[in-house]
């Protein structure tokens, strides 16, 4: 098994290192690495019915859609991300409990009473630190999973919370849990980059052949190529959402408004703002067939009055 030893933390770079080695390597691979502050979706997910929109704008969060299923996940530099691939026979290729168990097995040996879910998360104590996802390439298979060391969990709530019976979609819906760090149940000065070291050492147990590597200046290349075309676009980010209508209806002190978006490729192709049942035409036509972002919304709004309120009440 070659081991990549990845302390890159550029979170569009090491989730499209993923598909570069899944898809262009046929070797064994197990890798840690660590994101700045960013959110993953699943690849099936309506961007826009699982992040707070606002938050993501205001604080310039990445988001990144990943290859494999799944809910939306936040990363920061106190959560550590363990992917392996392997080769495997038809029919054997799902198997989320073979690849958790040597985690398990380390926190086990650390005292803390890890268990697995039968929704593929890993809990301590009846609370989640670890979701898990796969995503199976010809007869190899991706999987992936979080590891809530020392995570900021306010901002993992924040970036991720909103209200989902605002959206009409088909899209895959996340599971929220409750959480908690691995760090809660460690003394003081046990570090992420211990719990690294730990982790490594036990999957290498397990591996006769087991050898450490780092990309080489060619593979950072072909990754990087990946990350310009794909993984920091726009289309595959946001518009690869499955369409969606967004609906909201609220009071503001004696103003009474309904909203009706229609989004497609991630572009609002059909808008309906009433206020007082008054339709704005104004802010109708400004909004028409542009990206549904906040940014976006704002810098075409700026003729209007007070722009940021209208920001405010579209997401």
């Amino acid at each position: 098994m070659r081991c990549i030893i990845n302390y890159n933390t550029d979170p569009y770079f090491n989730i499209a290192s993923e598909e570069y080695l899944l898809k262009s390597c046929s070797d064994d691979i197990f890798m840690l690495y660590i994101n700045n502050p960013s959110i993953i979706i699943g690849k099936h997910q309506n961007v826009f019915a699982e992040i707070n929109m606002k938050f993501v704008s205001t604080n310039n969060i990445p988001v990144i859609r990943r290859l494999s299923g799944g809910g939306t996940v936040f990363h920061d530099l106190g959560n550590l991300n363990f992917t392996f691939i392997r080769n495997s026979d038809a029919g054997k290729q799902i198997d989320f409990k073979k690849f958790t168990t040597p985690i398990i097995e380390v926190l086990h040996q650390l005292n803390i009473p890890a268990t697995f879910s039968g929704r593929n998360d890993l809990l301590i104590e009846g609370l989640k630190f670890s979701g898990n996802a796969e995503h199976v390439y010809k007869n190899r298979t991706l999987h992936h999973g979080t590891l809530l060391f020392a995570s900021a969990l306010e901002s993992l709530r924040d970036a991720i919370r909103v209200n989902s019976s605002q959206y009409i979609d088909k899209a895959v819906k996340s599971v929220r849990s409750q959480v908690t760090n691995i760090k809660n149940y460690l003394s003081s000065d046990y570090t992420i980059e211990s719990f690294r070291s730990n982790i490594l050492k036990h999957i290498q147990s397990y591996h006769t052949d087991f050898t450490v590597h780092e990309f080489t200046d060619n593979e950072t290349m072909i990754i990087n190529e990946l990350v310009l075309s794909k993984y920091n676009t726009w289309e595959w980010n946001f518009a690869y959402s499955p369409s969606c209508t967004i609906k909201k209806s609220f009071s503001e002190l004696s103003n009474h408004f309904k909203i009706n978006l229609e989004i497609e490729n991630g572009k609002i192709v059909n808008s309906l703002i009433l206020e007082n049942n008054i339709i704005q035409k104004e802010i109708n036509a400004a909004i028409s067939n542009l990206p549904y972002y906040p940014q976006i919304i704002a810098e075409n709004l700026y003729k209007i009055k007070n722009p940021e309120i209208w920001v405010s009440r579209l997401f």
